[in-house]
Order: C-alpha cells, then sequence, then structure tokens
C-alpha cells in the first residue's frame, strides 16, 4: 500500500510539473491565473519557516536565546543589505551554528 501511494504521489506530481513546463502542449493559464499562482512559493516556505522560527519546541519564543530567531533577523537583514542568495544563506548559516553550538549565553 505505502508503495502505491507512492507511486501515485509520483505520477501526480510529474503530470502536474509536466503540463505546465512541456511547450509543445496547447495549454496556457490567463494572467490573472499566473498571478495568483506566483504568490505560491513564498507562501509554501513561509508555512514551512514561520513555526520553526517562530515555535521552537512548540511554544512561542521570542527571546534572544532563540537561534532560529536571531539567525532569521540576520538572514533577513543581509539579503535586504546585499541581495546576495549564497552569502545571505552563508552568513545566516554561521549566525545560527554560533548561537547554537557555541554557547555564548552561559
Amino acid at each position: 500500500m505505502i508503495w502505491l501511494t507512492i507511486l501515485a504521489m509520483t505520477l501526480l506530481v510529474f503530470a502536474s510539473r509536466y503540463l505546465f513546463l512541456e511547450p509543445k502542449l496547447p495549454l496556457r493559464l490567463n494572467p490573472q491565473a499566473q498571478k495568483l499562482l506566483s504568490y505560491s512559493s513564498p507562501a509554501v516556505l513561509t508555512s514551512i519557516w514561520a513555526p520553526i522560527v517562530f515555535l521552537p519546541g512548540g511554544e512561542p519564543g521570542f527571546s534572544f536565546s532563540n537561534p532560529y530567531l536571531i539567525a532569521a533577523t540576520v538572514a533577513a537583514l543581509v539579503a535586504w543589505k546585499l541581495k546576495n542568495v549564497l552569502l545571505t544563506a552563508v552568513i545566516s548559516m554561521t549566525v545560527f551554528f554560533l548561537l547554537s553550538y557555541i554557547p555564548l549565553f552561559v
């Protein structure tokens, strides 16, 4: 049953991607639908990172001892100022590592 579910989900994902990415198919979305779909990636990414950053351990973590919140804030500031994805990822991961694994707040 698990293999059948995995196969069905694989076919569903492939078919949905193929329909929109194959240039020879006559399927085109109108501009309103394209604009609506442009919001889906930020919405999905926000639904992934927001609980991790704001609810570590399942409860609100708005404090200076929350490495997720501090690293996310640093990442937002670096991305805003430098506009460089690679540098933003490296700097924010370094900040998170330093806050998580090196006891600065002893």
